[in-house]
């Protein structure tokens, strides 16, 4: 029986270790569902939006995740970037 090696580390990956979870939730506190839903015209955001549905639908569709994950990004160096402008 062979040994199971280690996940590999991923100390350049700025999503490693945040869930799907995390994300929608972050991205709906820092835009509001009608912010999330204009900047990613999806209907999960747009009509009746929880973070439950969200999920169920973003699991299933890799091409709204991927935009989910870059929206998430572009927020956070954003808010890495806020500091410094004042």
């Amino acid at each position: 029986m062979h040994p199971v090696p280690p996940p590999p580390v991923q100390p350049r990956n700025p999503l490693h270790g945040v869930t799907l979870e995390a994300m929608v939730v972050a991205l709906a506190a820092h835009y509001g569902w009608a912010g999330l839903a204009e900047r990613l015209p999806v209907r999960c955001f747009q009509s009746d939006p929880s973070v439950a549905s969200s999920l169920k639908f973003l699991r299933k569709t890799p091409w709204a995740r991927a935009k989910l994950e870059s929206l998430y990004l572009f927020m956070q160096r954003e808010l890495t970037r806020a500091p410094q402008r004042r």
